[in-house]
């Protein structure tokens, strides 16, 4: 009877430890799971910055299509600058609108506008933005990334719209997850070149 009863207590023993076991390969299976879904939570945030920013750039070549005798001047142009200063705003910011009250006086009043609406937008939409609008023939780097600065060629180069912002570092061997800023540092986050379209009125 005894043997018996040391037989059970041996078979109960050795269930709890296949329990534990299994515990321990369900948690570290859960750790995965948890990892894999930050790592695709980040990924779509970064996608969604992605998708804002081309669909911003499109809009901004779209307003300077509109306004075309401007924005093709070589100098005095209020599309082109770089801005990188929070909050995003052209040096001469204006209010002035294309109906009702305040009506813009010219077509530069009109860029100027346009610009200051825009990057507004900008500032709020992503995180330390960073744009700059300007001539040049050489936007990628000799190792075909994007670089911020500009060749300024006037006649002879493209205008080019570049926006960059803040990204989280992607670097999993990085023992410092810390904040990569592409808006003030390494590179923009997208480049559309402007074409002119037609040039007839």
């Amino acid at each position: 009877m005894q043997a018996r009863n040391q037989g059970n207590k041996g078979a109960s023993g050795f269930a709890l430890i296949e329990v534990m076991i299994a515990l321990l390969v369900l948690s570290f299976g859960l750790l995965g799971m948890v990892g894999l879904q930050a790592r695709a939570l980040q990924n779509n945030r970064e996608a969604r910055y992605q998708s804002i920013a081309v669909s911003l750039a499109q809009e901004l070549a779209e307003m300077m299509r509109g306004n075309k005798d401007v924005a093709m001047l070589a100098a005095h142009n209020p599309y082109l600058g770089d801005f990188s200063a929070s909050p995003l705003k052209p040096s001469d910011a204006s209010n002035c609108r294309l109906t009702g009250d305040s009506p813009c006086a010219s077509p530069t009043d009109v860029a100027v506008a346009e610009l200051t609406d825009w990057l507004a937008r900008v500032d709020v939409s992503l995180p330390g933005a960073r744009a700059s609008v300007c001539l040049d023939s050489a936007p990628y780097s000799t190792s075909g990334l994007p670089q911020w600065p500009c060749t300024a060629s006037p006649g002879s180069d493209t205008v080019v719209i570049k926006i960059g912002w803040t990204q989280l570092s992607t670097d999993a061997r990085a023992l410092d997850r810390s904040i990569r800023t592409d808006s003030a540092g390494s590179r923009p986050g997208i480049v559309l070149p402007v074409t002119a379209g037609s040039t007839t009125p």
